[in-house]
């Protein structure tokens, strides 16, 4: 059957199979010339850094805004957004690999790759000594246990497979086949938490209302939806102290959102079956779960990124200063579309809103807008304050992998602030690759989100994503190369055209496990 410019790319079976999966035809064929067309690079033009694009808040200014925040906070505004659909198995990537290797190592042969310098063994070496400091190593000890065996004695004996089959399989723990959310953290006396746990902490303190209400909300993947929802209503009666209630909400990433794959030629990729391959789309198809909340203020933060209580306070404290300058500049905002309500061709008030983009919101204000009359002028005012409005929490740039704040070049001309991913940029141009490494900060997921206008209505928010803005990624499939294709990023394409702040934040406010050996950094060990 002919479907694209007389090219047999979808035959009948295709069809049914998109329409029996609630997938507009047009969209998906959409896709396909994506994958032909390519994703344009990012146009960079600088960094944002300190006094050009990223706020350094006087601490004299922490007390004033935290108070902010309390008000917000005590209304009812505040709810905490987590993406917790992402499985455990990349965290055990160096586990697997031995787990999976034929051969047996004896502690001295491993120990002797290690020190030349063969970088899996020095971290395999590293995980070995640092076993007992893991927060699973009771449950470990308890299930080997209870089979007749000793983690210290498999280890004097080099019996390393057996201690990684009951971390990483059904046989014991699991690890390998749960969701980040569930694998424990952090040690406390005669406890442990995992993610979950942390991040439920972390809402109750900072995230509720003055009746005691916090809202809480983890988007989950379809296979580890009962699990978590048994675990957490197992464990959050622990949490709900001095009259605080834990109000948690759960949503699956929609199926619909899945994008078609295709082969290294760009068509349709098929499997053993025959049939057409959909893959998730990344987290930015969660800026549709986002939406459907229909919020006030949202947090948003990734699962991975807690840290034991010792070292949360200056998490919450610049959580409340996040909030607290997103409530201020709100009310800048709403107070100034208020008023373009009543007289939208006020030269004064057209000249004071104007002022208030360039210097707070850092705007950039196209020539030909400039020059244009009192009811252009007032329309492109209203248009660029009337969105949703996201302060961004940003550390210094400690080499830590993935995107960065960074002006880029739009396509009427001007600069925009924007967290842009290395994929996004043509590391081919040695131009565009010295502003990528010239980056002064890092973005850790530390969003603070205005989702309402100044009517107190919610945003559309997929009104303000960039759909030029995805990513074409290389996978596999049954040992076969496929391309996939990711929708722009939740905190980059996703929120393109959004108000966007960037304040520095402490680095003790980023402490990612992204690897199992990330849990014996001195951050993670209570």
């Amino acid at each position: 059957m002919s479907v694209i410019s007389g090219d047999s790319i979808l035959n009948k079976e295709d069809i049914a199979q998109i329409e029996s999966e609630g997938k507009p035809l047009e969209k998906v064929l959409l896709e396909v010339e994506t994958f032909k067309r390519g994703i344009p690079y990012v146009n960079l033009s600088r960094p944002a850094t300190i006094g050009s694009g990223i706020v350094a808040i006087d601490p004299s200014e922490l007390g004033r805004l935290s108070k902010i925040f309390d008000e917000s906070a005590a209304a009812g505004r505040m709810m905490k957004f987590t993406p917790a659909s992402g499985a455990a198995s990349r965290m055990f990537k160096l586990l697997l690999s031995f787990y999976h290797r034929e051969e047996a190592f004896s502690k001295e042969e491993i120990t002797h790759r290690a020190a030349k310098g063969e970088e899996e063994f020095e971290e395999f070496l590293e995980f070995l000594d640092g076993l007992e400091l893991f927060a699973f190593y009771d449950e470990l000890q308890a299930v080997m246990s209870e089979n007749g065996l000793d983690i210290k004695e498999l280890a004097d004996k080099g019996l390393y497979r057996e201690i990684l089959e009951y971390i990483l399989t059904g046989k014991g723990l699991d690890y390998a086949s749960l969701p980040k959310g569930l694998i424990k953290f952090h040690s406390y006396d005669g406890a442990s938490r995992n993610a979950l746990d942390e991040h439920l902490v972390e809402a109750a303190s900072y995230a509720k209302d003055r009746d005691g209400i916090c809202r809480v909300h983890f988007t989950l993947s379809e296979e580890h939806k009962g699990m978590i929802e048994s675990h957490i209503d197992a464990v959050k009666g622990k949490y709900q102290k001095d009259h605080l209630t834990l109000e948690v909400g759960y949503s699956i990433q929609n199926h619909k959102t899945d994008t078609i794959a295709v082969d290294m030629d760009n068509l349709p990729f098929r499997d053993a079956d025959g049939r057409l391959l959909f893959r998730p789309a990344g987290h930015g198809a969660l800026l549709e779960n986002m939406n459907n909340l229909k919020g006030d203020i949202i947090f948003v933060k990734n699962i991975d990124n807690v840290v034991p209580d010792r070292l949360k306070g200056d998490t919450f404290l610049y959580k409340k200063v996040l909030a607290g300058y997103l409530a201020e500049l709100q009310e800048e905002i709403f107070s100034l579309l208020r008023n373009l309500d009543e007289d939208k061709e006020s030269e004064d008030l057209l000249s004071i809103a104007l002022q208030f983009m360039r210097e707070k919101l850092l705007i950039n204000i196209p020539q030909s807008v400039e020059n244009a009359g009192l009811k252009e002028l007032s329309a492109f005012v209203f248009s660029r304050l009337n969105r949703p409005a996201r302060v961004c929490g940003m550390v210094k740039n400690e080499g830590e992998p993935g995107g960065g704040p960074f002006w880029i070049k739009g396509k009427d001309g001007t600069d925009s602030l924007q967290i842009v991913e290395k994929s996004q940029v043509d590391i081919e141009s040695d131009e565009q690759k010295a502003v990528l490494e010239g980056a002064t900060h890092f973005n850790p997921v530390d969003l603070v989100c205005g989702v309402r206008d100044y009517r107190g209505e919610p945003f559309d928010l997929m009104k303000f994503a960039d759909p030029d803005t995805g990513f074409i990624s290389i996978k596999s499939n049954d040992g076969s190369q496929l391309k996939a294709l990711e929708l722009p990023g939740l905190w980059n394409g996703a929120m393109a055209d959004w108000i966007s702040i960037f304040v520095e934040v402490p680095i003790s406010t980023f402490n990612p496990v992204k690897t199992v050996l990330d849990l014996l950094r001195r951050e993670h060990q209570a």
